[in-house]
């Protein structure tokens, strides 16, 4: 995996590990929404308006405002890091990891997180997380990598196969972040099943802590990346 982008490609794969993981809370831990991919809650919505009932559509809602904000945050963070990738990765996974924290404490303080308040309290502290998160895989702009959807990762492994005529580009890359994925939900639905939606809030900030770090060392050494 070296390649021009250096090891951005690892970080953005541990990155794909939270989304799994955030994902299984959210959808598991807290009703059917998602904090992380947005294409489910604008189909939510639309089961919703086609008279779903076990649906909230306010959660949903509300994951997608919040998602939005974090993306805006990139936003604006983007034209304050100078150009500097690791810079803005670094900095953008201590603010996720910030909100993620915030989340863990929420759980903790009150019992019951389908319910309420508390509820949407995660769901906008989770969401604007994962949109913090994609808007700097964007950014970041390297191939392959989104960190939360594999949808054009699967078609372009088969649209870029050798039966398809195609050169196998980042065959590597794209099947690592389906892995990566897989392995994410796997491990957060784990965690949510068996010792609750704390624990796997708490394995996640764990996993942004150490992308924080990962990309901090890449500030120190790369004067440009």
């Amino acid at each position: 995996m070296a390649t021009a982008d250096g090891p951005l490609p690892l970080v953005l794969i541990g990155l794909t590990v939270v989304s799994g993981l955030v994902d299984a809370v959210s959808y598991l831990g807290l009703g059917h929404v998602f904090v992380a991919n947005m294409t489910g809650n604008v189909i939510f919505l639309g089961f919703v308006a086609g008279g779903a009932a076990d649906i909230s559509a306010a959660l949903s809602l509300v994951a997608i405002a919040a998602f939005a904000l974090g993306a805006l945050a990139v936003g604006r963070l983007g034209w304050n890091a100078s150009g500097h990738r690791g810079r803005l990765l670094a900095v953008s996974s201590c603010v996720q990891a910030v909100a993620v924290g915030g989340a863990l404490l929420v759980s903790l303080a009150l019992f019951g997180v389908r319910d309420g308040v508390a509820a949407h309290a995660l769901v906008l502290l989770l969401a604007f997380a994962m949109g913090l998160q994609t808007a700097t895989a964007r950014r970041l702009g390297v191939p392959d990598l989104t960190t939360t959807v594999l949808t054009l990762t699967i078609t372009g492994l088969a649209a870029d196969s050798h039966p398809a005529g195609g050169m196998h580009p980042n065959t590597g890359r794209r099947l690592l972040a389906i892995a990566a994925m897989f392995v994410g939900a796997f491990v957060g639905a784990v965690l949510v099943f068996r010792v609750g939606v704390s624990a796997a809030l708490g394995v996640n900030g764990l996993a942004l802590m150490a992308v924080g770090a990962a990309a901090a060392l890449l500030v120190a050494r790369l004067r440009k990346l």
